[in-house]
């Protein structure tokens, strides 16, 4: 019989496998639908609709994923939900309307639930001292949207994009078995039977929760929209080819995920608050830097007119990027350790109601992307719209909890609120 060591440590593994899967998948229109895009004739707004459809299913059912697991258990939940998604998947391969695709997407999607299933299922298997490192390992499946960038342009570019989800099909029904076969439930980590799930829905009227969605939708939220983004971001911006921009664009969503085992261990050592303030000023200076779009002018000097230019070199700005990828990763990890911490017997609830604004943060923001592109014909308007995203975050976190708790020096759980 497995000791209690060894099941952790296979729960957390087979975890965070299977959600790195997830979020490949999750992710896969970030670069099929590039090459989509050309052959319909898609705009720019219906390309942020198209990138985004998946992310939609993946934030609403977040909550209802949740409470199943608070109810159920996280691994039947985790195994059943990996394998809804295989048929779907597969037939992404033989659509050929925008319509197809925004159909499938939308059950496709249902892979980026699995976030909320993981986290309560791993999180219960630890003590409180050490949640915060291990939900962040498990989140550090997030690198699937990496993994997407660099396997899927090379599928492409060889068989052609249709390829893509026929083999992320057979890769999730693999997972899904491993999955089942290495991990473990303990009854007693769910909720009570007698417990409803309008019971379950009464933590809503906590305000704090929503000052954690607000968090959430910007550090999840963005990571995904800017995830989605970025490759094609790199190919109109800099001219790149889709293997290349995808590549670059990998150094934002590599560390935006691994570097999440690393913020859970920050937010255990220094506490939630303090991490969290750190990461939206950090992302806040480097937003505002991206947000400057290209520009010429012209100066009249005494010696005739001289032409000006001021634009982010592709090595600078792949560096910002890099850095708002590392902060959010650490954002992501120290959210969801003010939940362990304050939401220790409701956590499945809980976390899919932040994860379902976190969720609904990465659908939003890419159709907003479009949509500010097609208005201003400015691509770094989507710098713009996250700066003032970043903004209010600050605000809010400022006036409810730095003018009452020190930054630094002692954990969340010794401040009195």
């Amino acid at each position: 019989m497995a000791s209690l060591k060894m099941k952790r440590g296979l729960v957390l593994a087979s975890s965070t496998v299977s959600f790195t899967v997830c979020f490949m998948i999750w992710m896969m229109f970030a670069v099929i639908g590039i090459p989509i895009k050309e052959q319909l004739g898609l705009n720019e707004t219906q390309f942020g609709l198209l990138a985004a459809t998946p992310v939609l299913t993946g934030a609403l059912t977040r909550l209802p994923l949740g409470m199943l697991t608070d109810k159920f258990g996280g691994r039947i939940v985790l195994f059943l939900l990996m394998l809804s998604t295989v048929v779907p998947i597969y037939c992404l391969s033989l659509a050929t309307e925008f319509w197809h695709f925004l159909s499938l997407g939308l059950a496709v999607g249902v892979a980026g639930g699995s976030f909320s299933v993981g986290i309560a299922y791993v999180a219960k298997w630890f003590e409180k001292g050490n949640q915060g490192f291990a939900m962040g390992i498990f989140g550090a499946g997030n690198a699937g949207a990496a993994l997407t960038k660099l396997i899927a342009p090379a599928i492409v570019i060889a068989f052609g994009w249709q390829m893509v989800p026929t083999i992320y099909a057979v890769i999730m029904l693999v997972a899904a078995i491993l999955f089942w076969f290495v991990s473990f439930e303990d009854k007693s980590h769910r909720i009570a039977s007698n417990v409803t799930f309008r019971d379950q829905l009464k933590v809503l009227k906590d305000p704090n929760i929503w000052r954690y969605c607000q968090y959430y939708s910007f550090v999840f939220g963005g990571y995904v929209a800017l995830a989605l983004w970025m490759t094609k971001y790199y190919i109109g911006e800099y001219g790149f080819d889709l293997k290349t921009a995808a590549l670059l664009a990998a150094c934002f969503s590599l560390p935006g995920g691994l570097l999440r085992a690393l913020g859970g261990w920050f937010s255990d050592k220094y506490g939630a608050h303090s991490v969290t303030w750190w990461v939206m000023w950090v992302c806040w200076i480097c937003l505002f830097i991206m947000s400057y779009p290209q520009t010429e002018f012209i100066i009249k000097t005494v010696e005739g007119p001289k032409t000006f230019e001021i634009a982010l070199s592709p090595t600078i700005f792949t560096i910002l990027l890099f850095t708002v990828g590392v902060a959010m990763a650490f954002g992501k990890a120290s959210v969801y350790k003010y939940i362990s911490d304050e939401y220790p017997d409701n956590m499945g609830a809980v976390s899919g109601i932040v994860g379902l604004a976190g969720g609904l943060g990465g659908f939003v923001l890419p159709i907003m992307f479009g949509i500010l592109m097609d208005l201003t014909a400015v691509r770094t308007s989507a710098f713009m719209l996250m700066f003032g995203i970043t903004w209010v975050s600050l605000i809010w976190m400022y006036t409810i909890e730095v003018r009452k708790t020190p930054l630094m020096g002692r954990s969340d759980n010794e401040i009195k609120w």
